[in-house]
């Protein structure tokens, strides 16, 4: 036992080894050759412009404070609007069709359009109804469009994890004499949303960085912000420093989506040998 496990250990230390000689040489490579490049001193000057990476960097972080905002108020009503599509699609009594139809056919609906052409439809299309302030806000309806679209896909992975709880976990539930709803409340739902935890914030990134799409219907958020910035300054160093920010923002929720998924693993690893 022991020397499988110091097998193992020589295995990943031999791995971490190989890759980070790997990388260095791929970091040498690039370091060495980009510069070699013919228009090499034309695209720094375009794309890395560390005097205009400073001067943008403060207007650009004051638009991304949009992009927070939108992204605090969607969130909740995605998950709370495709939690209920969820239960829904999942109800069993044949009174309830008509809804599991609906919740069928939005779900279909909003996952068969692109975001982009939502945001527009519902952007445009809302506001000019003559409504009046501040429900008139093309903000408004294009965070509307971003929740409507994404609580369709935040749906499925919902109804994914219901599904994956075990028959037999409602049958116990019921013969302890707990109603439908409260099985659903206090058996599944649990256990289904733990499970799906990995896969929801995987949307949460995506959806991170679909929030630059508002711009495209007028708010001056980040997207927007560099885009203003780039064609003041005719350098397209803005873009490099908005893309940095939201590296800054999503590569640590991605982190840990990777590390949650991997540590669902080992609990299901283990629960499968303790069986």
């Amino acid at each position: 036992m022991n020397s499988r496990k110091e097998h193992e250990r020589r295995q990943r230390r031999r791995s971490s080894l190989i890759a980070a000689v790997s990388t260095l040489v791929v970091l040498a490579a690039v370091v060495v050759l980009v510069p070699r490049m013919p228009r090499w001193d034309r695209v720094k000057k375009s794309f890395f412009d560390v005097e205009q990476m400073r001067d943008s960097f403060p207007r650009l972080i004051d638009a991304f404070w949009l992009d927070v905002k939108i992204f605090a108020w969607t969130t909740p009503a995605i998950f709370i609007l495709a939690l209920l599509i969820a239960l829904a699609r999942n109800s069993r009594s044949p009174a309830l069709f008509p809804v599991r139809a609906l919740a069928a056919v939005y779900t279909d609906v909003m996952r068969g359009v692109p975001v982009i052409l939502w945001i527009y439809l519902v952007g445009f299309g809302v506001p000019g109804l003559g409504l009046e302030r501040p429900y008139n806000s093309p903000l408004l309806w294009g965070s509307v469009a971003l929740a409507m679209t994404y609580s369709g896909y935040v749906a499925e992975v919902f109804r994914a994890g219901i599904a994956s709880v075990h028959e037999s976990q409602r049958a116990a539930a019921r013969s302890l004499g707990l109603s439908s709803g409260q099985t659903m409340r206090f058996v599944v739902l649990p256990q289904a949303i733990r499970r799906v935890v990995p896969p929801l914030l995987n949307d949460l990134v995506s959806l991170q960085k679909d929030v630059a799409l508002v711009s495209l219907i007028g708010p001056i958020e980040i997207l927007r912000q560099a885009n203003i910035d780039k064609s003041k300054f005719a350098n397209f160093t803005p873009f490099i420093v908005a893309a940095l920010i939201f590296l800054a923002v999503t590569i640590p929720l991605t982190r840990l989506t990777d590390y949650l998924w991997h540590r669902q693993q080992r609990r299901t690893m283990g629960t499968r040998v303790a069986a």
